[in-house]
């Protein structure tokens, strides 16, 4: 057993082929090393990367943007609007001017603002990455959980734990989710769990995508898992005594680490598109709260007045999907064993 430990961690799950793509000394560095230095010469994954960290940056600091840059996001901006289309004032002390085709943009609006109500489009839009995010990221995390959990749980211990849990994964896969997420938030309570309002329906969101697409995750871990526990090392520590305990967390886990790393990264805009898609259908969060599905709902109505109602939500879905994609697709090929710098 004391063997085991005295072995290299780089030695132990670092795969061969990577260390040999690595160059002539990728045998002294670690899987993770090498990878860094894939992705880093990866332009395109780290752009992907730097967008992707920016969009958090942007969420978590929503309230000192709006501060600073904007307008708080459900105040109303009557005197920017005309009365009897509902557009936006080219000039508000000038109505005859008519309508402004870039609807208000300007140092005082920096995005424009929303036609009928004249609320800040920039502070709706930063506001709308934190509910998208905060979903996604949350929901994503459930997934990974759970899924790791019983694909490791199926693929190790195989027999009938591999029957049912492969079945159940069957199941949940061909279940019409996006059916039930609308008739499940659109018959929940005002209150329930000791949450209400947005709250609550923030939670049903997170609950129903990350129970439901966990098998995602589960199937490509269990593939993975079949495949590891009958590799080397783990052979050398189970001819060395040790149990099932140490050779799932200690053996298996650690390799499991950038498969499911990467799928995560391909998983969130999955699930951000979803939640934008509940609250364009409006059964996602409820108004006046931001979202982007919510403001593309509503800006179907303007599309020809207020065009840049539609193109400014829709590009920051376009932008925030496209990001995280290519920083996805950027992982997958550093941690690949296969490619070569």
């Amino acid at each position: 057993m004391a063997a085991s430990m005295d072995v290299p961690e780089s030695s132990r799950h670092a795969d061969p082929e990577a260390a040999a793509a690595g160059g002539p000394d990728a045998a002294s560095r670690s899987l993770r090393q090498i990878a860094w230095q894939r992705f880093r010469g990866d332009g395109v994954g780290m752009a992907g990367g730097a967008v992707v960290l920016l969009l958090i940056l942007v969420a978590l600091a929503a309230p000192l943007l709006v501060a600073w840059f904007g307008h708080p996001p459900d105040r109303f901006h009557q005197d920017l609007i005309d009365p009897l289309t509902g557009g936006v004032l080219r000039d508000p002390d000038d109505p005859l001017q008519g309508l402004d085709p870039w609807g208000g943009i300007g140092a005082d609006h920096l995005l424009g603002v929303e036609p009928v109500n004249g609320r800040d489009l920039f502070s709706r839009i930063v506001y709308g990455a934190r509910t998208s995010l905060l979903v996604a990221t949350v929901a994503t995390v459930m997934c990974v959980v759970i899924g790791t959990a019983l694909g490791v749980v199926a693929g190790y211990f195989g027999g009938w734990v591999d029957v049912v849990i492969s079945r159940a994964m069957d199941i949940f896969l061909a279940f019409p989710l996006l059916l039930f997420a609308i008739a499940l938030v659109g018959v929940i309570p005002d209150g329930a769990f000791g949450l209400s309002g947005n709250d609550l329906r923030i939670g049903v969101l997170i609950f129903i995508i990350g129970f439901f697409n966990w098998p995602y995750i589960g199937r490509i871990v269990r593939g993975q898992t079949l495949t590891l526990k009958e590799r080397e090392f783990v052979e050398a520590s189970r001819s060395l005594g040790a149990g099932s305990a140490h050779i799932v967390f200690r053996e298996i886990l650690p390799n499991l680490v950038a498969p499911v790393l990467v799928y995560s990264t391909l998983l969130i805009p999955t699930n951000i598109l979803f939640e934008a898609a509940l609250s364009f259908l409006g059964v996602g969060v409820n108004p006046p709260m931001a979202t982007w599905g919510g403001m593309l709902e509503n800006a179907l109505r303007f599309y020809t007045t207020s065009p840049h109602f539609v193109l400014i939500p829709g590009l920051a879905i376009f932008v925030t999907v496209l990001a995280f994609n290519l920083f996805g697709d950027g992982l997958r090929d550093a941690f690949d064993p296969r490619s070569s710098d």
